[in-house]
């Protein structure tokens, strides 16, 4: 290529960070398809070991102890490191160990294999979220995190039916084989495509780079009537122009992202706990089909998909960038639809539409998490607030399976519910505390 067709390549205005982002999505579909794959194989897998509600839930447990304590270190190796090695690599890891859990041949192999993969698929988030922040202007990161969330919800939308079409041609230990394939390819194809930055990119254009930079910015008079017309909830939501966390201590210190890290560990609870043992509920009490407990598993993740990529725009577009708002708006709504489903109707059609409703209303909030610690710090920082937020979170979510277990092994599913409604009003009162970063 002539030194003159690259500038005219360069000058021209691209949209590569939508095929980014879209690779994102394709990744993280696969990695969550990756873990989810679990819930819908443990009632099989039990059958073949024999183990009680607490060591399933412990299964289930063990790949987000594994998971959560990667996510500081990896925050750090991102942050001097950059994504683009790091995440290809995880992302083989992940596949390779996916395609083991099919192999075990005792509880104790699976376990491990189980723990290996959390540790395995942790860097993954933090790569994600820090490439949407560094290719992408902040009246889209709000959007591109929602669609980066649904991608984790969207695996559980299609590992049901998937699963329960090879249980039925196959068995449990082909859900894994067939699960595993796809991220060897994903893996190779972020490497070439995207490096750690737009600047480094053969494909994005100066005009993009320009635009992700958020080089055009609106005139003051328009900054200042849109201020105005957040002036009240601003208030409500302790909203505050902020100084950059400029050093790793300074994110440690911040109550700000500590609040963030609590409220999300028990929304990620929530979701977790619905992930694992949903499919165990509809098998056992409610006594679906396995086809029919396929479909009807994949209803929360089809309203989660929903609700992510609602959260995100109404954020960026209706909200001008506060998060907050979705964060506390969802908690209430989850506490609800917990309690709801207590007392939740026995035709399947019915029960779909419930956990259809609960997924959107859970997953609101779900982007916001992700894109807050992006108004509090600076470009280098920002890996290390991320994973401490997705540290509290995946902390929260791993312990909520396992409580699940003893809850069930003790009482029953009406206490369940109850549990994960108790959490998303902990988690409300936890994110009401902190402010809301507001731009110069």
């Amino acid at each position: 290529m002539t030194t003159a067709v690259i500038a005219t390549s360069r000058s021209h205005k691209s949209n590569f960070r939508w095929v980014v982002l879209a690779l994102i999505f394709l990744i993280y579909m696969i990695a969550a398809a990756d873990r989810a794959n679990i819930g819908f194989a443990l009632p099989f897998i039990r059958k073949e070991f024999a183990m009680s509600n607490t060591e399933a839930g412990a299964i289930l447990s063990l790949f987000l102890w594994g998971y959560a304590i990667v996510q500081i270190p990896s925050g750090f190796a991102v942050s001097r490191l950059g994504v683009r090695r790091l995440f290809s690599w995880a992302m083989i890891f992940t596949s390779l160990l996916t395609g083991l859990m099919g192999t075990v041949s005792t509880v104790f192999v699976l376990k491990m294999y189980r723990f290996a993969l959390g540790i395995a698929e942790g860097p993954l988030p933090v790569g994600i979220t820090t490439t949407i922040n560094n290719w992408f202007p902040g009246k889209e990161k709000g959007m591109a995190s929602g669609v980066f969330l649904s991608s984790v919800k969207f695996g559980p939308v299609i590992v049901p039916p998937v699963c329960a079409l090879i249980v039925s041609y196959w068995g449990w230990r082909e859900i894994f084989y067939f699960c595993a394939l796809p991220g060897f390819v994903l893996a190779a194809v972020w490497y070439y495509l995207v490096p750690n930055n737009p600047a480094e990119s053969r494909f994005c254009s100066e005009r993009e780079i320009d635009f992700i930079a958020d080089k055009t910015l609106r005139g003051d008079a328009a900054k200042t009537e849109h201020a105005q017309q957040f002036s009240f909830l601003d208030k409500l939501l302790l909203g505050r122009a902020v100084e950059p966390l400029a050093t790793s201590g300074s994110v440690f210190r911040s109550w700000d992202v500590l609040g963030c890290a609590f409220g999300y560990s028990f929304q990620l609870g929530i979701s977790n706990v619905l992930l694992a043992w949903i499919p165990t509920y509809l098998l056992t009490v409610k006594k679906f089909s396995i086809m029919g407990s396929g479909f009807v598993a994949a209803a929360p993740w089809v309203g989660a998909v929903v609700g992510n990529l609602v959260g995100g725009y109404l954020s960026d577009r209706w909200l001008g960038k506060r998060r907050k708002p979705g964060m506390l708006f969802s908690a209430l709504a989850t506490a609800g639809m917990m309690y709801a489903l207590i007392n939740s109707p026995a035709d399947p059609l019915e029960y779909g539409l419930l956990l259809f409703a609960t997924g959107v209303l859970l997953s609101l909030g779900f982007s916001a998490y992700m894109a807050y610690p992006m108004g509090l710090t600076t470009k280098q920082t920002f890996p290390i607030a991320s994973a401490l937020v997705n540290t509290g979170g995946q902390l929260g979510g791993a312990a909520a399976p396992l409580a699940v277990g003893f809850l069930l092994d003790g009482y029953g599913w009406d206490y369940v519910f109850l549990f994960m409604a108790a959490g998303s009003l902990m988690s409300f009162l936890l994110v009401s505390t902190i402010r809301e970063p507001l731009p110069e």
